[in-house]
Formats: C-alpha cells, sequence, structure tokens
C-alpha cells in the first residue's frame, strides 16, 4: 500500500526549542479500546480526557508526523479568549457570538490550568492581545470590534497611535482594541509539555500514519507497520481528516508562512516600548500577525495562499520573506539591520462558512476539527468536549460544540483548488498598509 505524503520539513517553532526525540512509530498488531487520530491541540485534550474518564482502558494516540510538525506547532501561538466577527455587530448573532466565545474561554481555562499545574514550560503569557490596524479597511474595523466587545461585556480598551507606540515600539499602527484577555504560548513548547504528561494510559506514536480506516462492528485502522483494532475511534486530523475516507471533505487548506528574527539584545529590545512581550493582530484578515516572544525575537506572519494542502518549499519560502522583511522593516525601522533567523510555513484548516466540526458520523466513530485559524484554545476546548461526548456525557460545552453551524458544500477537484485560490486570495483586498 503507498504511503500519502504529509507535507513537513524541519521548520516552525519546534525549530527553535532543543532537539527532541519522536515516540516510536506504531508496528505489529495491536488492540485498544480508543484510537485517536492526530496530535495536536484537539487529539491531545480528548486523549487526555479519555483517560481521566476511563482510566483502565487503552487509549492510543496516532499522528502522521512527528509532534508539532503540523499546524498545531505551526500557528502564531494565540490562545485566543474572545473572537473577532468582521463587520458591524448584529444582534440576530448575538447567540452565536456568545456560543463561540464560550468555547474559546472553555479551552484557555483548560490550558492555563493544565500549564500550571503540570509546570508546561512554554512562554505562556496570558495579557490579552493587541487588534490593531493601520490602512484603512481595518480602521473601520475599530468602531465596530470595540462595539461588539462592549455589547458582550468583554474587557478592553482602545489605543490611539501615541499610545501604541509607547506600548510596541512601533509608529505603524493608527489605532488598536486591546483585548484583555487570552494568552501569548510558544505552541510547539506547549504541544511537549503536554504530551509528555499524558497519563500512562495513553500511548503516543508519532510518525505513524493511518492510511486506511475500515469500520462495522469494529474499528480498524493500518498504517505502514502495524494494524491497529479499536473499539471507537476519535478523528483529531482537521483539514487532513478526508484523507481517512470516512469525513466527508469540508475543509480546505490555506498555507501561510512567516519569519523569526535572531534573539534581540537588550538595546534592541527597549526600543520595543514599555512591554516585555506582545501580540498583534490586525483587524483586517489578510493583515499581518507580529509578535515579540518572552525569548526576545520578533515573528512576523503575513502571507497566506492556497498550495493544495502542502507546505512551501524552501525556495518558496525565501521568497515570502521578502514580504516578511519588508512588514518588519516598515514597523520597526530602528531594527532594520536585525536578521531573520528562521523561516517557516503552515498549513490551517478553514471551511467556506467558517464553521467547526463536532460530529459523530459513523457508529463508533467522533470528529472535531476545522478551526479557521483559531485552534489552540478552541481545538482544546472540542477535543475534550469531544471525549465526554463519545463516552456518553452531557455538559454545557458539548452543547455549544454541537451548536456549530453545518459546512457548506465543498464541490471536488480540480473545481475546488480553483475556487479555494480565490478565496484565499480575496483575504487580502484592501489590506494595504496592514500587510
Amino acid at each position: 500500500m503507498s504511503q500519502p505524503v504529509f507535507s513537513t520539513d524541519r521548520h516552525g517553532w519546534a525549530e527553535l526549542l532543543p532537539a527532541r526525540t519522536p515516540t516510536a512509530a506504531i508496528s505489529g498488531t495491536r488492540r485498544c479500546h480508543w484510537a485517536v487520530v492526530g496530535a495536536g491541540f484537539t487529539g491531545l485534550a480528548c486523549a487526555r480526557r479519555l483517560a481521566v474518564l476511563h482510566p483502565e482502558q487503552d487509549i492510543i494516540l496516532l499522528d502522521a508526523r512527528a509532534l508539532a510538525q503540523a499546524a498545531s506547532g505551526r500557528n502564531s501561538g494565540y490562545a485566543v479568549g474572545c473572537s473577532h466577527f468582521p463587520g458591524a455587530f448584529e444582534p440576530a448573532r448575538l447567540a452565536g457570538y456568545r456560543r463561540v466565545n464560550r468555547i474559546n474561554a472553555a479551552g484557555l481555562s483548560l490550558l492555563r490550568e493544565q500549564v500550571h499545574r503540570l509546570g508546561i514550560r512554554c512562554q505562556w503569557h496570558e495579557q490579552g492581545f493587541f487588534h490593531a490596524a493601520a490602512d484603512a479597511q481595518a480602521l473601520a474595523e475599530v468602531p465596530h470590534f470595540a462595539d461588539y466587545l462592549s455589547r458582550l461585556d468583554i474587557p478592553h480598551r482602545v489605543l490611539e497611535q501615541s499610545a501604541l507606540q509607547a506600548q510596541l515600539g512601533t509608529d505603524w499602527y493608527a489605532r488598536a482594541v486591546q483585548v484583555q484577555i487570552g494568552a501569548l504560548v510558544q505552541p510547539a513548547a506547549l504541544l511537549y509539555g503536554l504530551a509528555a504528561t499524558l497519563p500512562p494510559n495513553v500511548t503516543l506514536h508519532e510518525n505513524s500514519p493511518v492510511l486506511q480506516v475500515q469500520t462495522g462492528a469494529g474499528i480498524t485502522l493500518q498504517t505502514p507497520d502495524a494494524v491497529v483494532d479499536a473499539e471507537r475511534l476519535v478523528i483529531a486530523a482537521n483539514f487532513e481528516a478526508a484523507t481517512l475516507g470516512i469525513i466527508r471533505p469540508e475543509t480546505v487548506g490555506s498555507t501561510l508562512s512567516g519569519s523569526f528574527t535572531r534573539r534581540l539584545s537588550a538595546d534592541e529590545r527597549a526600543s520595543l516600548g514599555e512591554l516585555a512581550q506582545w501580540g498583534v493582530l490586525s483587524l483586517h484578515s489578510g493583515g499581518a500577525t507580529v509578535r515579540l516572544t518572552e525569548d526576545g525575537r520578533i515573528s512576523v506572519r503575513n502571507t497566506a495562499e492556497y498550495h493544495g494542502g502542502k507546505l512551501l518549499p524552501d525556495t518558496a519560502l525565501r521568497k515570502r520573506q521578502a514580504i516578511h522583511r519588508q512588514a518588519f522593516e516598515n514597523r520597526f525601522p530602528q531594527l532594520r539591520a536585525v536578521p531573520f533567523e528562521f523561516g517557516w510555513s503552515g498549513v490551517e484548516g478553514i471551511s467556506r462558512n467558517g464553521t467547526n466540526f463536532f460530529q459523530h458520523p459513523r457508529r463508533n466513530v467522533w470528529f472535531a476539527g476545522g478551526y479557521n485559524g483559531s485552534g489552540v484554545s478552541r481545538g482544546t476546548a472540542f477535543g475534550t468536549a469531544m471525549a465526554d461526548y463519545a463516552s456518553g456525557g452531557q455538559s454545557a460545552l458539548i452543547t455549544d460544540c454541537l451548536g456549530s453551524p453545518a459546512a457548506q458544500w465543498l464541490p471536488p477537484r480540480p473545481v475546488l483548488d480553483i475556487g479555494a485560490w480565490f478565496t484565499v486570495r480575496r483575504r487580502f483586498r484592501g489590506v494595504g498598509r496592514d500587510r
């Protein structure tokens, strides 16, 4: 049986950490009570909760790659507490706004508790984010976003250019809304810590892609070197879930890219305002995401494109870094001499109507995924709730997750590829100075 290609490389946040030896790929014939496919934030959270609910049962957690080499380890490290819904506040959507933010808050709370209780060193910094604007389209979002936050009683403040410069060390942004909930993390370090502290009845196997799934009275998963017979299956493979053949394709992979500087000197850091670390999200959906990390690097992420759900090859990534470089120097001319040290690309799963997936598609099969770029906290909440749901439980969080709207239909390839290419490109309309 030929093995599908799961795009990966040596880049990402893991590249900034000490080398880690992956767990052994699964081999032989195995039996378990639960199989969980995908060891990102959703799969890790699900496996952890299943182990607590069923301490006498075996849980096998499989990932096609090494830990942190898929989307969970290649995002910009924002554990979102509240979501930005573009445009003016719509009273008819109030229940939906609150539902999504309850899920965000639940995931953030779960991660906070685990990071502190388990002593996970992941640069956790829970002071919220700046949602900033530099050009006309993003500036128009400032009053909309502030009004939405006020109506939902979410703590925030609006900052003008001079106050932003004092905080961030750049006069590039004209206005911003500082939302005071949410955490910045080193996502690969967080994943490593969550995996290292899994309960003893969970066994993680990396570099173990599932090639085929057969369902019936039981479930059989085939990997390159193993056959796994499981009583129940949870799929937490996000946009790649459809490769298993039992989930209808409802998401596409958008490839993003970014760069890290080297560590800044003390004098260089002193030029960046009052805060020791911070995160800026653009109020334009195609705008740059910029961070000053705890270890003194600036990261810039500002490209998104349809690339068939694959990472960028190094030649293409070097070309994208010219775009990152321009965005960096626009914002921080005083740091023009600071070089980039690393670059990375990552693939986010996006659905046509921005929905998430919390489903029970077949007997003894469950699926959670589709976070549209907000998977750190939301994936944690979905994974935890899915473990409860698949175990027959009921909770307010399960109800909220089940409330996700149905996904809009996606056409088959090659029409899908053409439509996805244009859809991703539309993100950059009117981005201007926010790129």
